[in-house]
């Protein structure tokens, strides 16, 4: 059984349980993908399956990659390139397609997305700060104060400032597969899903 697989974040709707109920899901394009490396625990050092996602253009495709996609016999010039960790390596194959189908409703699993890029944002929208309030008699608002000691003479690393906000990396777990459509590749997640409308997400089967 494959860990996980790799899609497109369509965007959210909702859907009604068997009691009426209204679930907001999360609609990922998913698959199809391609084997396009084996690693072995005695070649490699570990077992994993490289498998490809998406389509690109000829003018876009680096010769190296080419290459990497010709010796996998992948006929498709695939955009992305994922690697998951397996038990064991049996039962894959170059080339091999691999579909949505992996996962069945009702299991439980974590997405993977990059988050939404916000540009600069001050201390209290990036690590929500109070602020004072927002009357005569206090002189700054928003604005940060001292950075604290003045003895090193420099600003510590981690120290909550202003700066850049978004696009890291973001796992979000607790995640449940309300559905698959095996026949439009579409999985749908119960919640929200990391990044925005048309990014790529990794479903992972959860391991808690």
């Amino acid at each position: 059984m494959f860990p996980g697989i790799l899609g497109t974040k369509i965007g959210m709707t909702h859907v009604f349980d068997g009691e009426g109920r209204m679930v907001p899901v999360t609609v990922i394009q998913a698959g199809p993908m391609y084997v396009t490396q084996i690693k072995t625990l005695e070649k490699d050092g570990y077992n994993a399956i490289q498998v490809g996602f998406g389509e690109m253009s000829d003018k876009n495709l680096t010769w190296p990659k080419y290459g990497h996609l010709k010796k996998a016999g992948v006929k498709s010039n695939l955009r992305h390139l994922r690697e998951f960790r397996v038990d064991s390596v049996d039962g894959f194959s170059l080339g091999q397609e691999i579909k949505v189908d992996v996962f069945e409703a009702g299991e439980a699993v974590d997405a993977i997305g990059i988050s939404k890029g916000r540009g600069f944002a001050g201390g209290v929208k990036r690590h929500h700060f109070r602020g004072q309030h927002m009357t005569h008699g206090y002189m700054t608002h928003r604005r940060p104060l001292s950075s604290g000691a003045t003895g090193p003479q420099r600003v510590f690393k981690g120290t909550r400032k202003p700066g850049h906000m978004g696009t890291d990396q973001v796992t979000q777990s607790g995640l449940k597969v309300v559905s698959v459509d095996s026949e439009r590749n579409l999985v749908l997640l119960s919640g929200s899903v990391p990044g925005a409308n048309g990014a790529l997400v990794t479903v992972n089967r959860s391991k808690r």
